[in-house]
C-alpha cells in the first residue's frame, strides 16, 4: 500500500476549516506491556529453524519471495504451523478476500491457543473498527493501533478535520511490515495484506518483494516489534469509546470471516494456491537458503512523534553508510523514487567515484502516486546527465516472466511496482518497506533487512534484469540535441519505438499530474 490516500487526506485536512474534534480515546485504558515469547524446542518452526542454522550459528538464512502467490502461502504456512505466538505489524490489512483468508488462519491459530499480537497503523482502520474489535474479542488475540485518530469517524470529513487540527502528528505513519512466527521465522519486506499484494486483484496488482528469514536476525525483528508494541504511540483497540461488541456479536463476525474464507477457497485463485501449497510448506535444506551476516534496520517508533527530533531515531544513517560501501555498482528497485536535491548530490558523489547506478521505478502509466512521479520528473535530467540508468515499469503484464523469478505473476490485472530493494555491488542486498522519497526518510517509520549474501544479491539482480527488459520497462533517455527526456520501448513485434511524453497516458492524466507543480508539497511526498 502506498501513501497516496494519506496525501489525499492530508491535503483535504489542510483545506478543511478546522472543526472541533472530540476524542474517543480513553487515556486511562490499561496498556499491559508484553514481549516476544522465547523460541522453544517443542515448536515445529523452531525445530526446523534449528536444523537449518546448525552450520550457520552466526549467520542468518534468507529466502527471497518474489512470487505474490507464494507470499500469501508463506504467511498462511507460518500461521498454520505456529504453536505459541504470531506477531504481525502492518501499515495496511484489508478486509478483502485474501485479508479475510489470512485472518481466518490467525483465528484458527488463536483457537489452538497461539498468542496473536496484531499491530496496525491506524490510517486505514479509523472508523472501521468492528471486525478488528471482533478479532480482539478472542481471548488469544490482541490488536493495537499505532498513532491513532482520536475520533473514530472514517468519512472524508471526519478524517479531514482531524488532519486539519492535528496535522503534524497524523501526517506521520507506521509503514513497517513484519510477520513473526514462534520467534523462529519471520517475513519482512514491502507487502501489506490485501488482494493487490497477492496477485488477486482484477484491476492493479503490486509487484513486490519479501524475505523469509531464520537465524539471529529474527530476534532483531522481534525486539523491534516489541518496541513498537509497547510504544506510547500504540493503543489497544479497546481504548476507544465505542459500542462494545458482546461475545455473541464478536463470535458471529469471526464466523462470517470463516464463511467468507471457505467461499473464497472455492475460487480459481484459491484452488491454484492449493496446488502450490506444498512448495512452500515443504521443508527445504539449508542449501536452498541464502546465508550471511544479516542486520534488521527499523526506525525508532518515536520518529512518529512530531515533538521529537529525528536525530538518532531513523535507519537512514545506517542505510547511507551501507550504500557508501559501493565500489562498482548500486542497483535500486523502488516504486516512489524521489531523490530530491540531497539525493541527487549523493548519487553524483557515487558517480564521481566510478560507481554505476541503475534505477527501476514506476512509469506514470503504472504508478498509483502521480504526485510523486511528477515531482521525480524534475530530477530525471540531472540524473541522466551524470550517467544514471533509469527504467520505468510498464503497466502491461504481457511479455512473459523471464528469469524464472515469477515477479510479474499470472493475473490479468495491470502492473504497479511496489518492491523496495537495493543491491550494493554484487554481494550485499536490502529488502524492506522504505521508499526513496521524503516521506519515508523524514516522516514515516520504516524497516528492512540487509544481508551480506551474493546468492540473494544475484537473485535480485536477475529480477532487475528481467524487469528492465524492453518488454517490461521503458528506458528513460536524454536527447543530446534538445536536452529533453524521452522514453524508448519495444512493441510486441520487436519494433523499437520512441515516446516524447509519458507512454500509455492520456493528455488529461498528464495535465492532472502536472498540477502538482503549483503546490509546494514535495517534502510531504
Amino acid at each position: 500500500m502506498t501513501c497516496k490516500s494519506l496525501r489525499h487526506f492530508a491535503w483535504l485536512g489542510l483545506l478543511t476549516l478546522v472543526a472541533c474534534t472530540h476524542s474517543d480515546l480513553r487515556p486511562d485504558y490499561p496498556r499491559v506491556p508484553s514481549t516476544m515469547l522465547p523460541a522453544t524446542a517443542d515448536a515445529p518452526l523452531a525445530a526446523y529453524a534449528t536444523r537449518l542454522t546448525t552450520r550457520h550459528t552466526t549467520e542468518s538464512g534468507v529466502r527471497l519471495i518474489s512470487d505474490a502467490n507464494e507470499a500469501l502461502l508463506a504467511r498462511i504456512a507460518l500461521a498454520d504451523r505456529a504453536v505459541h505466538s504470531l506477531d504481525l505489524q502492518y501499515y495496511t490489512f484489508h478486509s478483502d478476500a485474501t485479508g479475510e483468508l489470512l485472518a481466518n488462519h490467525l483465528i484458527a491459530a488463536a483457537d489452538r491457543g497461539v498468542r496473536v499480537r496484531l499491530l496496525l497503523d491506524d490510517l486505514h482502520v479509523a472508523g472501521n473498527d468492528e471486525v478488528l474489535r471482533a478479532l480482539d474479542g478472542h481471548p488469544h488475540i490482541e490488536i493495537r493501533l499505532f498513532n491513532p485518530f482520536l475520533e473514530r469517524n472514517s468519512s472524508l470529513w471526519g478524517i479531514g478535520k482531524q488532519f486539519a487540527g492535528d496535522f503534524s502528528r497524523l501526517n506521520r505513519r507506521m509503514h513497517n511490515k513484519a510477520f513473526i512466527a514462534d520467534s523462529s521465522m519471520a517475513i519482512a519486506g514491502g507487502r501489506n495484506i490485501g488482494d493487490e499484494y497477492f496477485d488477486a486483484s482484477g484491476n492493479v496488482n503490486f509487484r513486490d518483494l519479501d524475505v523469509l528469514v531464520v537465524g539471529p536476525v529474527v530476534q532483531e525483528i522481534g525486539t523491534a516489534f516489541d518496541n513498537y508494541w509497547n510504544s506510547q504511540l500504540s493503543f489497544p483497540i479497546g481504548a476507544f469509546h465505542h459500542k462494545a461488541l458482546n461475545p455473541a456479536e464478536a463470535a458471529s463476525i469471526r464466523e462470517d470471516i470463516r464463511v467468507n474464507a471457505r467461499l473464497f477457497s472455492q475460487s480459481n485463485y484459491a484452488q491454484n494456491l492449493v496446488t502450490r501449497a506444498g512448495d512452500v510448506t515443504h521443508e527445504v535444506s539449508s542449501a536452498d537458503w541464502a546465508w550471511g551476516p544479516a542486520t534488521y534496520l527499523a526506525d525508532d517508533p518515536e520518529k512518529a512523534n512530531p515533538t521529537t527530533s529525528n536525530d538518532g531515531l531513523t535507519m537512514v544513517p545506517a542505510m547511507r553508510a551501507w550504500t557508501d560501501s559501493a565500489q562498482h555498482r548500486l542497483t535500486l528497485i523502488n516504486p516512489y523514487f524521489l531523490p530530491g536535491e540531497r539525493g541527487v548530490t549523493y548519487l553524483q558523489n557515487l558517480r564521481d567515484r566510478g560507481v554505476e547506478i541503475h534505477v527501476l521505478t514506476n512509469s506514470l502509466a503504472s504508478t498509483d502516486a502521480g504526485d510523486v512521479y511528477n515531482a521525480y520528473a524534475s530530477y530525471r535530467p540531472p540524473l541522466l546527465k551524470m550517467g544514471v540508468s533509469l527504467y520505468e515499469l510498464k503497466p502491461d503484464p504481457s511479455g512473459g516472466h523471464g528469469g524464472g523469478s515469477h515477479f510479474f505473476g499470472s493475473s490479468s490485472g495491470s502492473n504497479s511496482l511496489h518492491a523496495k530493494a537495493i543491491v550494493v555491488d554484487d554481494g550485499h542486498a536490502f529488502v524492506g518497506s522504505m521508499n526513496l522519497d521524503p516521506r519515508s526518510l523524514d516522516l514515516n517509520t520504516e524497516d528492512g533487512v540487509i544481508i551480506e549474501s551474493p546468492v540473494l544479491a544475484q537473485a535480485l539482480l536477475a529480477i532487475f534484469a528481467d524487469a528492465t527488459r524492453p518488454t517490461h520497462s521503458y528506458s528513460v533517455l536524454l536527447d543530446g540535441s534538445t536536452g529533453r527526456v524521452y522514453w524508448q520501448g519495444q512493441q510486441s513485434d520487436g519494433q523499437v519505438i520512441r515516446y516524447d511524453h509519458a507512454p500509455e497516458t492520456t493528455w488529461w492524466r498528464r495535465f492532472k499530474v502536472g498540477l502538482g507543480d503549483l503546490l509546494p508539497i514535495e517534502h510531504l511526498l
